[in-house]
């Protein structure tokens, strides 16, 4: 086993024959998802900005998150599947290269084409970052994969938790134009992962892929009726959040009148449980178990999912931190599973769950935004409460894992 490291940041082996956890890596990659996602979350943040801008439908705010996920979703696995193949160090820089040259294109578009085409080329940048910093998590976590994603993924949801706080702060009061500023913001984390990109190539994929198959040898069969089952649970979690993360505005303002701000305000206290809770589902799948995770974030957000369509401002604010909470830390847990699941190909499984995961969120957010033109944006948190309970399908995962041991 390989257990040379850069100068910067060592790897030194455990007594258990594991690396280190390279956390300053695992700092660094975070950080620079906070930053990528955080741009990316300006356009769901200034959608009632768009909106009453452009004269948008809630079919055409749909069709702009469509646009970007879909851009996102496509193209995540084939890049995953290349990164497998021939790791691509320096493509995290250029990926963020396409967020920035999208960022700024928004800020000047002059008609609803031209914001499709900028959502487009944020979803293209998304669609190389992803894939290749999962495979970066993965290779420093020391075989702590659960924590190592967990990292990863507070990273990217703070700054998704970030976007709608800066956007009432900079974006509502000066304009779409200041969006540019977000540029320097994009530039930054170039230079962060220019620096990640000298460490994976020095680290190369030597302890990339997986060293250990499932505990449990599978059938093609079994293997492809266990991804079935986590794409299912993807698609529940992500229709639903695409339901608060587009709408959750909108819904505020017509249940409640409050201003754009104030729903912004909400919009960024339930992105940051959001956040919150991504860290906590590794971790705790490293120690527990994966398949526990799963259960208690899908089915047992449920509840609060199905009380909120009924519950006033203070209740409908405390529902959905509740809600992110729970419902966040899945992602993480399904993410490591399906890579025990499949050993060997971090980048493809990675590319494909975070492309399907986006595709759900997008083609969720069309769907809801016919749906709110035609019943009314009641209807969609109506509708979506029942989501979470397809949770249940977890009992047909099989246990791939290892007995657990303690995490120092």
């Amino acid at each position: 086993m390989d257990t040379r490291a850069d100068a910067a940041v060592p790897a030194v082996p455990s007594v258990s024959g594991e690396p280190r956890t390279a956390f300053a890596v695992l700092g660094a990659i975070s950080f620079a998802h906070l930053l990528n996602d955080m741009i990316q979350s300006l356009i769901l943040a200034i959608y009632p900005l768009l909106k009453s801008g452009f004269g948008l439908s809630f079919a055409q705010v749909g069709l702009i998150t469509l646009t970007y996920q879909l851009t996102a979703s496509l193209l995540q696995p084939l890049v995953g599947l290349a990164a497998d193949r021939r790791p691509m160090p320096f493509s995290l820089p250029v990926g963020m290269g396409f967020t920035l040259c999208g960022l700024l294109l928004l800020a000047i578009a002059p008609n609803f084409p031209v914001l499709l085409l900028a959502a487009a080329l944020v979803g293209t940048g998304s669609s190389v970052f992803h894939p290749e910093s999962s495979r970066v998590a993965r290779l420093a976590s020391g075989g702590r994969h659960g924590l190592a994603q967990s990292l990863f993924q507070v990273g990217g949801n703070t700054g998704a938790s970030l976007g709608p706080l800066l956007a009432a702060w900079i974006i509502v009061p000066h304009g779409r134009g200041s969006v540019a500023w977000f540029a320097l913001a994009a530039l930054l984390a170039m230079v962060v992962l220019l620096q990640v990109g000298r460490w994976y190539r020095a680290q190369h994929a030597a302890r990339g892929a997986a060293r250990h198959g499932p505990a449990v040898a599978l059938s093609r069969g079994r293997v492809a009726g266990a991804l079935a089952v986590l794409g299912l649970l993807i698609f529940s979690k992500y229709f639903y959040l695409a339901s608060i993360s587009s709408y959750y505005t909108f819904y505020l303002i017509h249940a409640f009148g409050v201003s754009v701000q104030n729903a912004q305000a909400h919009l960024f206290v339930f992105l940051f449980a959001v956040a919150a809770g991504s860290l906590i589902g590794g971790p705790v799948g490293d120690r527990i178990g994966r398949k526990w995770v799963i259960w208690a974030s899908i089915l047992g957000v449920a509840p609060f999912t199905l009380l909120l369509p009924h519950a006033n401002l203070f209740w409908t604010g405390a529902l959905t931190v509740a809600i992110g909470l729970v419902l966040s830390s899945a992602f993480s847990a399904i993410l490591v599973y399906a890579q025990e699941l499949i050993p060997g190909r971090v980048g493809m499984v990675s590319g494909l769950f975070f492309g399907f995961a986006f595709g759900m969120g997008g083609i969720g957010a069309a769907v809801l935004g016919h749906l709110a033109d035609l019943r009314g944006i009641d209807c969609v948190y109506r509708l979506c409460a029942w989501l979470p309970l397809m949770g249940l399908v977890t009992v047909f995962l099989p246990d791939i894992e290892r007995p657990r041991r303690a995490v120092r």
